[in-house]
């Protein structure tokens, strides 16, 4: 299967509230050859506010991202969407990728009507090569190297390892240069380390995930938590009532007798002790997983293979016991509130099967047509996306009432002043540009003296 190696570069972190100005992929054959590139960048959206650090990150000036003749935001989408599409099926990779890009990506499809869940249906995987470099450096130390920071610890950032590992990283946080470096990182395992490689292809998909699971009585999970590593020996309990593509999992370094004989009070207080003696595993997420056969004994502790095998068919033969144990996970889970905001919503549940065609739709209609099809959507999320579309590109199609809706509510975000907001406010940019002048060299002075001249406008024109 081809590969398709992205990269976006943004107005901030917040997955939820920020936009996507660049994004970036290469497609490539399964020998990591490059076939095709792909770029494309837009303009800022009006209601979203970039935080000064990220500007100076990236190097986007604020004349640059609000340059005009730069594709609107909805535009880039419908780019993206259609050249994505047209590369399906296949593996998509980033660097840190399921933990930030790949939830702005979604974000961004879902705000301009497009199916969100792009790199994992239709035939599609998806895997983090951050994971996979971690993953190398645990199993194959001498495959990579690995930069380390001031304490001594372990630095992952894509901009120091790929110069360490010989890659001529001179354009770091370009979305495409990012995007050749995290192929680069991805050659020199798949040469060097072919073994870890090829479990990182393995299960980038659900189904790689679920046939190894089914084919071990235990295995070995490997997390990464503030950049070190930490490695369980798990036996499956069984799927997380709450998320068919979660698996649940016991750590086998508990003995099985001693948390048998909890009661149902003493397991829900156990369970949420830290580091957490049930894992979940999203199946659909890449998770760095092997065989106890094919991991160092260090990673194993105290047990051996015998004793791991033992306690494996142990609990695979107490059923009642799994039970007890996932009800205790689900017992310890706060019932989570919706959030009054559409943005936090995307999770909140799936799209209406009537709706989908009416997405699809929405792209092929003139824009004066369009609002009858947002009308007619059964999913408040997509109504409001769907009027915030065509508010930023032709107010004068909604009635009076919602382009004063649209108005009113951006204003009260922009000129926010309580310091409590999720999105980043004109207030709440201009207070960060004291701190983020730190370390600047002359350029990025400029890039923020002229960044605090737009937002003190702005803010005199009430957002």
């Amino acid at each position: 299967m081809a590969f398709v190696f992205y990269d976006t570069e943004t107005t901030g972190i917040s997955t939820d509230f920020d936009q996507i100005l660049q994004f970036a992929a290469i497609r490539t054959d399964a020998d990591l050859n490059e076939i095709e590139r792909f770029e494309v960048r837009c303009r800022l959206l009006p209601h979203v506010i970039p935080h000064p650090a990220a500007l100076k990150v990236t190097g986007m000036n604020i004349a640059r991202v609000t340059d005009p003749s730069l594709p609107c935001h909805y535009e880039m989408l419908r780019a993206i969407q259609a050249k994505m599409a047209e590369w399906s099926p296949a593996i998509f990779v980033g660097y840190n990728s399921l933990n930030f890009d790949e939830h702005l990506l979604r974000q961004a499809l879902f705000r301009t009507l497009h199916a969100p869940y792009l790199t994992n249906t239709n035939g599609n995987c998806r895997a983090d090569a951050m994971t996979l470099v971690q993953a190398a450096s645990q199993f194959a130390p001498d495959c990579l190297v690995v930069p380390t920071g001031p304490k001594g610890n372990a630095v992952f950032k894509l901009d120091q390892l790929a110069p360490a590992n010989g890659f001529a990283h001179d354009h770091a946080h370009d979305a495409l240069a990012d995007v050749e470096a995290t192929i680069h990182m991805a050659k020199c395992i798949r040469e060097r380390e072919p073994e870890c490689w090829s479990r990182f292809v393995r299960f980038s998909s659900k189904a790689g995930v679920n046939a190894f699971v089914e084919s071990e009585s235990a295995f070995v999970l490997t997390e990464f938590y503030f950049n070190r590593p930490y490695h369980f020996v798990i036996a499956p309990l069984g799927a997380d009532p709450d998320n068919p593509a979660a698996l649940l999992c016991l750590d086998l370094r508990h003995d099985l007798d001693w948390v048998a004989a909890m009661s149902d009070a003493q397991l829900a207080v156990w369970v949420g002790k830290s580091p957490k003696p049930v894992r979940k595993i999203r199946t659909n997420a890449a998770p760095s997983i092997a065989p106890v056969d094919e991991v160092p004994q260090a990673f194993l502790g105290a047990l051996d293979e015998a004793a791991i095998a033992a306690a494996a068919d142990r609990l695979e033969q107490d059923a009642a016991l799994r039970e007890r144990l996932i009800a205790a996970v689900v017992a310890r889970r706060d019932e989570i509130e919706p959030s009054p905001h559409v943005e936090e919503q995307i999770y909140a549940g799936f799209i209406p099967d009537g709706d989908r065609a009416r997405m699809d739709m929405f792209h092929l209609l003139p824009w004066e047509n369009r609002v009858a099809i947002v009308d007619a959507f059964e999913d408040d999320r997509l109504r409001y996306h769907g009027y915030r579309l065509i508010h930023e590109r032709h107010p004068e199609y909604l009635t009076a009432e919602l382009r004063d809706f649209y108005r009113t509510h951006d204003r009260g975000r922009l000129m926010d002043m309580t310091g409590t907001a999720k999105w980043n406010t004109l207030f709440a940019a201009l207070a960060a540009i004291g701190e983020t002048r730190a370390g600047c060299d002359e350029e990025q002075m400029a890039m923020l003296d002229a960044y605090q001249t737009y937002l003190q406008a702005r803010i005199a024109a009430g957002g």
